[in-house]
């Protein structure tokens, strides 16, 4: 089992900037991609960023492309989620997850490749 860890959120004005973290216990991290999805207030979930085991090969939403950035460190178990110029569109809780099938260290867009998930950070964008 993974037990996840989200920290970080908060209020935001838009333009500035926030870093949310995903502390990760209890497998052995380094060995399976990670991701991050939201929930908006009304909607469904939906797909931020993903990141693999290694590092090396990322995705994202059209939507955050070239304002977020996912990056992870392994030796200290934790996944990242840097949001630069935010926008009133971007408040949600943000989740952040850990795939433990399939494809399991390559990043995924699907919700459903995920196993294990964390309780969510609230994330408030003022404009």
């Amino acid at each position: 089992q993974v037990q996840l860890v989200e920290s970080g959120g908060g209020l935001v004005q838009a333009g500035g900037s926030l870093r949310l973290s995903c502390a990760a216990s209890g497998r052995t991290f380094s060995n399976y991609a990670t991701g991050w999805f939201r929930q908006a207030p009304g909607k469904e979930r939906e797909f931020v960023a993903a990141l693999s085991r290694s590092g090396s090969n990322t995705a994202y939403a059209d939507s955050v492309k070239g304002r977020f950035t996912i990056s992870r460190d392994n030796a200290n178990n934790t996944v990242y989620l840097q949001m630069n110029s935010p926008k009133a569109e971007d408040t949600a809780v943000y989740y952040c997850a850990v795939r433990g099938s399939g494809s399991y260290y390559q990043p995924s867009m699907r919700s459903m490749d995920y196993d294990h998930w964390g309780q969510g950070t609230q994330v408030t964008v003022s404009s």
